[in-house]
């Protein structure tokens, strides 16, 4: 990849050669017309007269040579006692006898830099979203329980004892029932559907999947497969294999704990309680709710999207579903 400030790419310097080459430019018309100096334009004459045009392209900087290079038998060492201690560099110095930085760059460059990707018990690398190149192509499916606010206030609003207090008024046993949302999330551009139901049932799930599926293709989208956890309301309803049959897409599961695999829907949930649900205190679930509309809709339109360099899950989309793929 050439630095910001090259003068020539891979075209301008082939033009660059067929101008003396084939059209007989001296080498100082050439250079000054292309803004470089004639070393410039002798060096790519000779590349391309050598290698032809592959050889205008521009070539790693890596040296060929290192040789003080760390020999392979001390990165595997370090590799081991990364797997064997599960620590970070600061911490294997005093069993390898390394500089922190050596030991930094190595897992760096191994892949190996964050101990987060890995499982700590088996050391074995954590499999998590499929990457995807275009919208529908997955769609991530979930239900996060939500406790209702009780009428006035809840132990946020209120404080611990009075909030608990006028729970237990309203709704008996301190609970006064729970809300599902249900999402269904695209993993390309992150848009995102959410309805609040009474449960989280077989039939109900069918119900939403459907009304979501026709909701991604008002929008354009074809939908090619649903993503779930192992949930048996999703793995062993009857109605929910109806409704993935209705849809005509592919129903896959993320296998047992194995969340990650399901991240973007979980990652929205996150940010719902985030930026929704506990953003500020609420006097009834009534007002929450009506706030989640308002949200979407702002999450959706207008919130930018780190994953989506800085873009707004719409904008994502409808560039993608008009062809443009960003």
């Amino acid at each position: 990849m050439s630095h910001p400030n090259a003068r020539l790419l891979p075209c301008g310097r082939l033009l660059l050669v067929e101008r003396v080459l084939e059209h007989g430019w001296s080498v100082k018309a050439a250079a000054q017309a292309a803004g470089v100096s004639r070393t410039t334009v002798y060096r790519w004459i000779a590349r391309f007269e050598a290698e032809g045009a592959p050889g205008l392209v521009d070539r790693s900087s890596a040296p060929q040579r290192r040789p003080r290079a760390l020999p392979r038998r001390e990165v595997e060492r370090i590799l081991r006692a990364r797997q064997t201690h599960k620590r970070g560099p600061h911490h294997l110095v005093q069993h390898l006898g390394r500089a922190r930085s050596t030991i930094y760059g190595v897992l760096r460059r191994e892949g190996m830099s964050r101990l987060r990707d890995f499982d700590r018990p088996t050391g074995v690398r954590i499999r998590r979203s499929i990457p995807t190149d275009h919208c529908g192509e997955r769609m991530h499916v979930d239900v996060k329980k939500q406790g209702r606010i009780p009428p006035g206030g809840g132990h946020r609003m209120l404080g611990r004892s009075a909030g608990t207090a006028n729970s237990r008024r309203l709704g008996g046993m301190g609970k006064t029932g729970t809300d599902y949302l249900h999402s269904m999330v695209d993993a390309h551009s992150r848009v995102a559907y959410t309805e609040v139901l009474d449960d989280q049932k077989g039939p109900t799930c069918a119900e939403f999947v459907l009304r979501a599926g026709a909701h991604f293709r008002s929008l354009g989208v074809v939908l090619e497969e649903v993503m779930t956890d192992e949930a048996l309301n999703y793995t062993r309803s009857r109605d929910f294999k109806d409704a993935i049959t209705v849809l005509g897409v592919k129903h896959r599961t993320t296998g047992p704990y194995r969340p990650r695999i399901n991240g973007k829907v979980e990652r929205f949930h996150r940010t719902l309680n985030e930026e929704w649900a506990y953003v500020r205190l609420y006097t009834s679930n009534a007002a929450r709710l009506r706030a989640l509309t308002r949200y979407l809709d702002y999450y959706n339109h207008r919130r930018s999207h780190t994953a989506l360099g800085g873009l707004a899950p719409m904008q994502v989309l409808a560039n993608n579903v008009s062809g443009k793929f960003s």
